[in-house]
């Protein structure tokens, strides 16, 4: 619906005054308000009795819902014409403006325009937007006590706080059916949260020019706040979040939030979803159920991955291979051919023995159960949210919403930008759309903008694989004479591939960083320029972008190690060189390319998960403490409640997308990438409890109160978890057979073991080829001579038939590989349908409160008009009678 606000200029009264301003302050205090009906109430105040920190008018009983701020600057004029009209039209469509002069800031220069939307206003939008309110308390009998109920005692919250309002059961407002509802007192009967959101409804479809001009695209909040002609827009918080209103008409739920929700000691304790919901709207309550949720379910995976971790570590004595590659009789006997040309020397396999055993403790048997384990794990944890969401959409009257969204809710910026209009079948009236030609050369210049970035961070990470390949060898060149020379300066043994690893990894973050910087602003004026019709859509067509540029990314490095590196080498006297350059293709590390790839998830993931919480939680203070500096020292009564929110920094309309997709990648890292590292559930179980309570410290102490806006579900990062819940399937299971070396030894171990039994003696030897080091070119051959010289692979030797091509061996092992992958991933999406079949969607309780109560919303309303026609007819019968009752002439 679009807001039919006048732009004529508002017509001043004797006073030279318009609708809703305020005349001043007189000597005596009094107060002169001009509303929308243009009566002069004349309130006589006393200055000192009246609190500025009341969320109220000076009359003290119209509440504040909305807030604008302005500052008069030397190109004001112009800016000073749009909000007189602009506030002119508000007073029109019936919302009360009351103005905060300069001098009464704290700053001396600040204007504060103050609104109040009046019951008719409300009654009106609240029919439009459908908002749905309470008609009867609910009577179902609620079922849901779980037996030994006393163990989630310490948990738990006090009621009051985790149900602050009754459950009722809820239909539609109708205004022509207001005494249908339960309707005590006008004033409170729609929540804060409902009124700041029909308030900014209004404000984003009101125009600022006057009709005569003919622009049509001129109005909403929104481009007034670009082009500066208000500062700043935003609903009041009821109070100081550290201790209660004065006022005993404000509930102080932002007060109670952060006692019981947003300090850190609570972080044990239940979330208050429905207090989150009644205070900030349903699409934050909805975003803290979905990693409340998460972060419950990470607890199993956390468990499992840490005994699959204990039992790496016990076994540890039980590694053969490791103990013979540290021996000095095997593993000091064997000398491998250099990892580069010509610079990199000789070296001995025992200098590995660290390394193999670290990959021990991820690389067992244990890998395969936790893999398929986690495989299981996501589909519960999405299977099992559904439900949870279901049940939420219920208590929430979020049911059928998405509907609503889509018809009634057009985006403002759409409205204004579709000059073509067409009949809504549905509604019946006309509306405004996007031709079809137009939405296509939109769509397809928008896919082309976003291949043209992901190509970008792919090119970026082939240049910083170049990079290392270029600085390995200079690495192995300069300590070529010592491979584990002691750099004083730092202190520990630094190897060529830890210098190179270290260099190239603060080189990508560097990329990603700014990387994610520009990406940002171009997504976001992509989606505009497509023109969504609604939030919704808007937000899941960003949601898709931005994902698939983070999705590359971030894990692009972690795929290069897991499935690329060190699977193109060739082998010494023919080895694969970078798109036909002298820099030969990266091997994996001598400890193998699973440790390696442990090590970077684990750098990236917890490097990323803290400085996030940091950030998080660092910038919003000190960012808020700079800019409140002065007021702090300034008397409380003269730091109003408006002036403190207008210090804090705004929420924007991307607030909580960022905190989505810090979520989904971090589900993305102990998903994608588990089977090399079991304890990723665990670190990431520990950063969500911390991320909780950041989150709502954040949202509660440093945040202006966000617009509420309603959510049925977590829109489009439902089904971006779906897709890496299938796509960690494929990737664990080829990282068990490819990454891992566990394929190997057991092919070795029921196949190829000498004599016969079952152990893995002789793994070794019989995992490594020769090669005779004379037959390698001279240019790319070191200045040293070993013969004959290892290494991985499974070739036949030099003078052999058929010397270094593949043996039967390796074919086995490739066999086996690619079984293991057919066989795991069969098992386990087997196990995930069985399982999604299993479990509903929609838990039947709650399917059976749905019927209920929209059975109960047509028996109420149809006994409602029955009761009605009653009264009508009984008048009209009375009516009836007394006209037979007057005498005839």
């Amino acid at each position: 619906m679009e807001v039919k606000c006048s732009s004529s200029p508002p017509v001043p009264d004797s006073e030279g005054l318009m609708n809703g301003e305020i005349s001043g302050r007189d000597s005596d205090s009094t107060v002169r308000v001009h509303t929308s009906e243009r009566d002069d109430v004349v309130l006589n105040i006393d200055k000192q009795q009246h609190s500025k920190d009341s969320v109220f008018f000076r009359d003290g009983l119209r509440r504040i819902d909305f807030v604008l701020s302005y500052v008069d600057d030397k190109d004001g004029e112009r800016k000073q014409e749009r909000r007189k009209v602009y506030e002119a039209n508000l007073v029109k469509v019936g919302l009360e403006l009351e103005t905060e002069d300069k001098i009464e800031s704290e700053d001396g220069k600040t204007y504060f325009v103050k609104i109040h939307a009046p019951w008719e206003v409300l009654a009106t939008y609240a029919d439009v937007l459908k908002i749905k309110v309470p008609f009867k308390v609910n009577d179902i009998p609620d079922n849901s006590e779980m037996p030994m109920n006393w163990l989630s005692t310490p948990f738990r919250l006090p009621e009051h706080i985790m149900q602050p309002e009754p459950d009722y059961f809820t239909a539609p407002f109708d205004k022509s059916k207001a005494d249908f509802f339960l309707i005590d007192n006008k004033d409170t009967f729609f929540p804060p949260s409902t009124r700041n959101r029909i308030v900014f409804y209004i404000l984003s479809r009101c125009s600022y020019i006057r009709e005569d001009c003919g622009d049509r695209d001129k109005k909403g909040i929104k481009r007034l706040l670009n082009n500066g002609t208000y500062t700043a827009a935003f609903p009041l918080h009821d109070s100081r979040y550290w201790t209660r209103s004065r006022d005993v008409n404000c509930d102080s739920e932002r007060y109670n939030l952060y006692k019981h929700w947003a300090r850190f000691f609570c972080f044990f304790k239940e979330q208050p979803l429905n207090l989150i919901r009644k205070y900030y709207g349903e699409k934050i309550g909805i975003y803290f159920a979905w990693l409340g949720f998460y972060t419950e379910m990470l607890l199993f995976a956390a468990v499992v991955g840490t005994i699959c971790f204990v039992y790496g570590f016990l076994t540890y004595d039980d590694n053969q291979w490791s103990k013979e590659i540290c021996s000095e009789e095997i593993g000091g006997s064997i000398v491998m051919c250099p990892l580069c040309d010509k610079k990199c020397g000789y070296w001995k396999l025992n200098t590995t023995c660290n390394s193999s055993w670290q990959s021990h403790l991820f690389d067992n048997v244990a890998t395969v159960f936790f893999a398929i384990f986690m495989g299981i794990w996501v589909t519960l944890f999405l299977e099992f949210w559904k439900r949870r969401q279901a049940r939420l959409e219920y208590e929430w009257d979020l049911v059928d919403f998405e509907e609503e969204q889509q018809q009634l809710q057009l985006r403002p910026e759409y409205e204004t930008k579709c000059t073509n209009r067409k009949l809504n079948r549905i509604t019946q009236e006309m509306e405004p759309y996007l031709p079809i030609t137009s939405k296509c050369a939109r769509s397809c210049l928008s896919g082309a903008t976003v291949l043209l970035w992901i190509s970008l961070i792919i090119a970026c990470i082939i240049g910083v694989i170049a990079y290392r390949l270029a600085v390995y060898a200079a690495f192995a060149s300069i300590m070529k004479d010592n491979p584990t020379t002691q750099l004083e300066v730092v202190g520990p043994y630094i190897t060529p591939q830890l210098a190179t690893s270290v260099t190239a990894s603060c080189i990508n973050f560097i990329i990603i960083m700014i990387l994610n910087l520009m990406y940002e602003r171009v997504a976001v004026w992509i989606t505009d320029m497509e023109i969504p019709k609604t939030h919704l859509e808007y937000e899941n067509k960003l949601t898709v972008k931005m994902f698939l540029f983070q999705f590359v990314n971030y894990y692009s490095s972690c795929f290069y190690v897991a499935f690329f590196k060190g699977k193109f080498v060739g082998y010494p006297g023919n080895y694969a060189y970078m798109f036909g350059s002298k820099l030969r293709n990266e091997e994996c590390d001598p400890g193998g390319c699973l440790i390696e790839l442990t090590t970077q998830l684990v750098i990236v993931m917890t490097g990323k998960q803290v400085w996030g919480n940091i950030q998080e939680a660092l910038l919003p203070w000190m960012r808020n403490w700079w800019g409140s500096r002065r007021a702090r020292s300034h008397p409380e009564s003269l730091y109003s409640r408006w002036e403190q929110d207008h210090d804090l920094q705004a929420f924007g309309q991307l607030g909580l997308f960022y905190e989505y997709l810090e979520m989904v990648i971090q589900f993305g890292f102990i998903t994608l990438f588990v089977a090399s590292f079991p304890l990723a559930p665990l670190l990431a179980l520990i950063n969500n409890i911390i991320e909780v309570r950041v989150d709502s410290w954040k949202l509660t102490t440093q945040f202006r109160r966000p617009v509420a806006a309603k959510a049925h579900s977590i829109g489009a990062w439902e089904e971006i978890l779906n897709g890496m819940a299938v796509l960690s399937v494929v990737t664990n299971a080829f990282i068990v057979a490819f990454t891992s070396d566990m394929i190997p030894r057991l092919v070795y171990m029921y196949a190829y073991q000498p004599q016969g039994e079952m152990n893995m003696e002789g793994y070794i030897n019989n995992s490594l080829s020769v090669f005779n080091i004379s037959e390698i070119p001279a240019e790319n051959r070191p200045d040293d001579e070993e013969n004959p010289s290892w290494y991985r692979d499974y070739r036949y030797p030099s003078g052999h038939e058929r010397q270094y091509s593949h043996t039967m061996q390796f074919w086995h092992i490739l066999a086996a590989k690619l079984a293991f992958i057919i066989i795991m991933e069969h098992v386990v999406f087997l196990v995930k349908f069985f399982v999604a079949w299993m479990i509903p969607d929609v838990p039947s309780d709650v399917r059976a409160r749905v019927k209920r109560e929209r059975y109960l919303v047509q028996e109420y309303l149809h006994n409602y008009e029955v009761e009605k026609l009653k009264i009508q007819l009984s008048k009209q019968n009375n009516e009836d009678a007394n006209e037979r009752l007057l005498p005839t002439c």
